[in-house]
């Protein structure tokens, strides 16, 4: 199964976020299909940006998202 999800980036105690398209199976920060976006917990206000266009065309194609990658596209008024 296709899942949306966060993949880890940054130094230690720094951590930085893409928004990316992996199958379930792959490691969390391993081979991806299709990077999407970013989130960067760490700024205030934290900076969320995905692409809109490919999220809908991934979520339209059955990819289903983690946990917090649904609130992440709920705050960027992707999906309701």
């Amino acid at each position: 199964m296709v899942k949306i999800r966060l993949k880890r980036m940054g130094a230690h105690k720094k951590p930085f976020y893409r928004v990316v398209v992996a199958d379930e199976r792959v490691a969390r920060d391993g081979q991806c299909i299709e990077e999407i976006g970013f989130y960067d917990p760490l700024k205030n206000p934290a900076e969320i940006s995905i692409d809109a266009e490919a999220a809908k065309k991934w979520l339209g194609n059955g990819a289903q998202p983690t946990d917090s990658v649904r609130v992440l596209l709920k705050k960027a008024a992707i999906i309701d």
